[in-house]
């Protein structure tokens, strides 16, 4: 039986420990917070605290493995809202993310010695006590790695905050101890199977030092439509053209060259943007959220509203795992304009479904922009195409090549006598 270990409980590593479930490997799955409070605390003074909480909530076939380490992570939560700055500061405040990882690995790793196990699934930043003590007990070490390498971001990162030093403050991965990449190399170097979710993730691992492990690559899935909301091919036939972008506003995601692109196309373009700022001030931004719509959060249910309300989807980030959201616009109805540096490429064909961009080129973005304003035939292709593409990937493929990627490793090293 496998423990299945994630602080925080995305929906990939929900979708992971359902494919064990389905299986009969799951043992235990370790998390922070499973929240499951009544809904009318949705309308209370905290709604925005409980909106968050409930992005925590699991279903009901892993509640019964379910076990929770909750206090760390629920003041971690207030702390962002209503504490001081240096309790959730990276790496060394008391309640940062960091912090909440480790706490929740040597719990797991406690629990490893208990001899109810015969391998652990854990995550990137969140692995290494478990590891450790996985090896000395002869278990399997699975290993998630839900974004590309840190030796191949921090040398992109260093040198994106030469190119553009307005926004280097927004880079945060350069930020990391010799003590945090560390204890990412242990874990890869201790693993003996890794998930990679793109392409890219799979090609920045080859410059990991020692690495051997074998990888499987399994992209991520759309996610359903919530009833009442359906795809509609994009058919206006003049106007602005409206562009979107979701997910957070430092440069890792190539901010600054999509506001270059838009302010390049001004009089053609209404750029909508969703996602919180960095915790450190970056004039530069600021400057640029004066010319578009900014919406700092909204609701998973809001955000595909405004996808609905959207031409295309714009995401041109420098460094990228995958990109969920990716999927999420393709579902919608919406054409992609992507970088190579991002799951895109994985799920589209330039031009079919969208454009697959270089990294750092607003020229790329305002080019593939103007081709979808003055052509409004191909919008309508390109967004039909991308709502067909996207019902290729779903949770349940992803599920059911996991779980038999995972059995498959567990039989060859299932000592002889136990077949």
């Amino acid at each position: 039986m496998i423990l299945f270990s994630h602080p925080t409980g995305n929906a990939n590593a929900r979708h992971a420990a359902l494919a064990l479930q389905k299986a009969g490997l799951l043992g235990e799955y370790w998390t922070t917070i499973n929240y499951r409070g009544p809904e009318w605390l949705e309308k209370s003074p905290l709604k925005g605290l409980i909106r968050e909480l409930k992005r925590r909530s699991y279903p009901k076939e892993l509640q019964d493995v379910l076990r929770q380490r909750p206090l760390m992570e629920s003041i971690r939560l207030l702390a962002g809202r209503f504490g001081p700055a240096a309790w959730t500061k990276h790496e060394t405040g008391a309640f940062s993310v960091d912090a909440i990882y480790r706490d929740l690995d040597k719990k797991v790793a406690r629990r490893l010695k208990s001899g109810k196990f015969s391998g652990v699934y854990g995550y990137e930043d969140g692995a290494l006590e478990s590891f450790r003590v996985a090896r000395k007990l002869g278990l399997t070490r699975i290993y998630d790695q839900p974004i590309g390498y840190w030796r191949a971001a921090r040398d992109l990162l260093l040198e994106e905050a030469t190119l553009q030093p307005d926004w280097a403050m927004t880079l945060i991965g350069n930020q990391d101890s010799k003590e945090k990449t560390d204890r990412k190399d242990e874990e890869l170097s201790s693993a003996d199977l890794v998930f990679a979710a793109s392409s890219f993730t799979e090609k920045t691992l080859r410059s990991a030092p020692g690495f051997k492990a074998p990888v499987i690559r399994i992209p991520y899935g759309a996610p359903s439509l919530p009833a009442g909301l359906q795809a509609i091919p994009r058919e206006r036939p003049s106007g602005r053209l409206r562009v979107l972008y979701v997910g957070s506003l430092g440069q890792r995601k190539g901010m600054s060259y999509l506001f270059e692109a838009c302010e390049k196309l001004r009089a053609a373009v209404d750029l909508v943007v969703i996602g919180r700022k960095p915790e450190q001030a970056c004039a530069a931004l600021d400057r640029a959220l004066e010319h578009c719509t900014w919406i700092p959060s909204c609701s998973h249910q809001d955000v595909l509203l405004q996808m609905a309300n959207c031409d295309v989807f714009v995401f041109p980030s420098l460094f990228e795992g995958f990109g969920l959201v990716l999927l999420e616009a393709m579902a919608m109805g919406l054409p992609l304009i992507t970088t190579e540096h991002t799951a895109g490429p994985d799920l589209i064909e330039s031009g079919k479904q969208g454009f697959i961009i270089p990294i750092r080129s607003a020229e790329a973005i305002a080019s593939s922009l103007m081709k979808l304003h003055d052509d409004r035939a191909l919008l309508s292709g390109l967004s039909e195409a991308a709502i067909l593409r996207s019902q290729a990937f779903t949770w349940e493929a992803y599920e059911r090549r996991l779980r038999s990627s995972m059995v498959e490793l567990l039989a060859q090293r299932r000592p002889k006598g136990k077949q």
